[in-house]
């Protein structure tokens, strides 16, 4: 069973628990301007719904097929390499690099079911998340799980905008397939990497996913 710790993260229907300050501030901000003019008070109104559709969290149903690995966040596929992954994997390693821009859903959710096993923060630049060594330089977090067809690491890179990182669960913590597990403030990029050769690709650069629903491949 997925645990509780993501799910009660949420204090409104579709909206991130982490995006209340923002909307409540930009509220405020609203009724203290349309005090003095209402035609003003629609610049601070509609940033105020621009924040409340990024910290978005619609509900989508985890999936069950333990043999897939789906996408961990929206947004489009930016790169499948494979790398050196010393961290977690402890070897050659198949990269997905998602990127997020600021209209994407930026709730990060488990691309499959395992126990968490790994956990760090790297402090860091906020280079824009497409630059080649944004996964070296920027500031990032880095979540390891252990699943039934071996480790899985994922990281939550910050971008240029992307100011915060936030990632819930707890080591020894267990996580299902598709279940919210943090996310990153205005814009980012999140990565998947699985031991080489222990997956098939099934996306493509360019390729437009979800997180939680599109397939990004089967394990082997």
């Amino acid at each position: 069973m997925p645990s509780t710790r993501a799910r009660v993260r949420r204090s409104l229907p579709g909206i991130a628990i982490e995006g209340m300050p923002f909307i409540g501030a930009g509220l405020g901000l609203t009724a203290l301007t349309a005090l003095f003019s209402r035609k003003a008070a629609t610049l601070p109104l509609a940033l105020t719904a621009f924040t409340s559709y990024f910290f978005r969290d619609p509900d989508r149903e985890c999936p069950a097929d333990s043999s897939i690995l789906y996408a961990a966040a929206d947004g489009h596929v930016t790169m499948i390499d494979e790398v050196d992954e010393p961290r977690f994997i402890g070897g050659k390693a198949t990269r997905i690099v998602t990127f997020l821009s600021v209209f994407d859903v930026h709730i990060n959710r488990t691309p499959c079911a395992g126990t968490v096993q790994y956990r760090d923060y790297v402090q860091g630049e906020f280079r824009a998340a497409w630059d080649g060594e944004a996964d070296i330089v920027n500031e990032r977090a880095y979540i390891g799980l252990e699943t039934e067809h071996g480790p899985v690491l994922i990281s939550q890179i910050a971008g240029l905008v992307a100011r915060r990182i936030v990632t819930w669960p707890v080591v020894g913590e267990e996580l299902g397939a598709g279940e919210r597990f943090g996310l990153i403030k205005f814009g980012s990029r999140t990565d998947i990497l699985v031991p080489s050769g222990s997956i098939n690709v099934f996306v493509k650069k360019g390729q437009a996913i979800k997180g939680g629903l599109t397939q990004i491949g089967a394990w082997l």
